[in-house]
């Protein structure tokens, strides 16, 4: 099938052609007859399957023009990095049509923002937080919305976006239809599904926690942080197809650290990415990566399932994630639309567990490859890496001595304090033989 298959006007067909697209991938054909059909929808596609132009085609292709501006689409995402994404999407889609885009989103200054907002649109792309700053305001109004699309939902209700989202579908008209589009399908999504969903047609381009056919993947067995580095180095150096690399680590700390190791024999070629870093940085920092001046990026899984990044050639577990599905989302950063992709991970032996769980998940192995030959293997330890000594605690005994009447013991009986009542005519009397009594002296 192709795109000219479908029910498509001429203004998405020819920014389709525009961008070169000709097939449309298996979520794009389930979803696209299913939402027209005005239907609500719970799709489940793995990262990099197309999700995003799945729920876009179906509801641009029912665009109504209206003069007043008021948005009839709505898109909530869980991050500024995708609500970005899904603006251009739309903008690259609608190139034809007379459509107006706005994205929101918290962390930067809200009076752009305000100002495209007053403006009007027809098409909004947001975060919740700042959805529902606006709207509660009075700034937003959303009594137009036709169409609902909570993109990445699995990944929103992680965050603890529940409340919010809840919050959001009672602001919006009764009256509208809902798509919800999923990596996963957990138990917060169906409970999200049977509160508020219209009895959903569920479509599943694959099974949860299958690997991408065409990512080519593989793992090294790797004692440390600094030999991790070093067989990262290796294979750059050897390897000049890995022009676009994608490499995720566990935490921000750790990030900086690979930043400031890599940059010393890449200069000017890597970036670093991770929620301390500052919006435009991290914006800046992308657009270096897909443009090419950056041949490594850095990251946490803040972009893992927030970033279409188009043409990147491999993806590095430097470490792998705590969570299987996180390991699925990572590496279908690479393989995107139907080309092939490499995803290399590095574990090390306390993730041995992790390594099982991602397996288990996937129903498939990851092949392990020996280390180069003569890579130099660190004796350099982090300090999370470094054994633990556990000390036993000695104990100390104590003989008790026949003369040794211990550290508390009755005082001295002129030492001894006793509250007693005095009676001071009797003192008076013991001392001087005669009562003493007190008189007032005339002046």
């Amino acid at each position: 099938m192709t795109f000219d298959e479908l029910n498509l006007n001429k203004p998405l067909l020819n920014a389709l052609a525009d961008l070169g697209y000709t097939t449309p991938t298996p979520i794009q054909r389930a979803a696209f007859s299913v939402v027209m059909s005005g239907r609500d929808v719970c799709g489940i596609a793995q990262t990099g399957t197309g999700k995003t132009f799945a729920y876009l085609l179906p509801s641009l292709r029912q665009f109504q023009f209206a003069k007043d501006r008021l948005p009839q689409l709505l898109i909530i995402v869980p991050t500024r990095e995708l609500v970005v994404q899904v603006v251009e999407a739309v903008q690259q889609l609608t190139r034809y049509m007379t459509l107006t885009v706005v994205g929101l989103y918290g962390g930067v200054n809200i009076k752009p923002q305000l100002a495209e907002v007053e403006k009007g649109m027809d098409v909004l792309v947001s975060t919740p937080g700042r959805l529902i700053d606006l709207s509660i305001k009075g700034l937003l109004k959303t009594k137009n919305i036709k169409r609902l699309v909570i993109d990445e939902v699995d990944e929103m209700l992680n965050l603890g976006f529940r409340s919010q989202l809840e919050t959001i579908l009672d602001l919006l008209p009764a009256k509208r239809q809902n798509l919800l589009f999923s990596a996963t399908m957990t138990e917060e999504v169906e409970a999200l599904l049977s509160s508020y969903f219209n009895n959903p047609v569920r479509i599943e381009a694959a099974p949860v926690g299958t690997p991408l056919e065409n990512i080519r993947q593989s793992a090294y067995a790797v004692p440390n942080f600094y030999t991790k580095i070093n067989l990262l180095q290796a294979l750059l150096f050897e390897h000049a197809d890995m022009n676009r690399v994608l490499i995720f680590v566990s935490t921000k700390e750790l990030a900086n650290r690979l930043f400031d190791e890599l940059v010393k024999e890449f200069p000017e070629q890597v970036g670093v990415i991770h929620s301390n870093k500052e919006q435009n940085h991290r914006f800046n920092a992308v657009r270096q990566f897909e443009s090419g001046q950056y041949r490594l990026l850095i990251a946490t899984d803040i972009i893992a399932r927030g970033l279409d990044l188009a043409g990147v050639s491999h993806v590095i577990n430097f470490d792998l994630p705590e969570v299987p599905e996180s390991y699925i989302h990572r590496i279908g950063r690479t393989g995107r639309a139907d080309r092939d992709g490499i995803a290399i991970a590095f574990i090390t032996e306390h993730q041995k567990e992790q390594q099982a769980a991602i397996e288990q998940l996937m129903n498939y192995a990851i092949p392990m490859v020996p280390l180069p030959k003569g890579l130099e293997i660190s004796d350099e330890l982090l300090e999370d890496e470094k054994p633990k000594i556990n000390m036993k605690n000695a104990v100390v005994k104590i003989y008790e001595s026949e003369t040794f009447g211990g550290a508390f013991h009755e005082k001295a009986e002129k030492n001894q304090k006793v509250n007693v009542r005095r009676n001071h005519a009797k003192e008076m009397m013991k001392k001087y033989g005669k009562p003493i009594k007190k008189t007032r002296k005339n002046n």
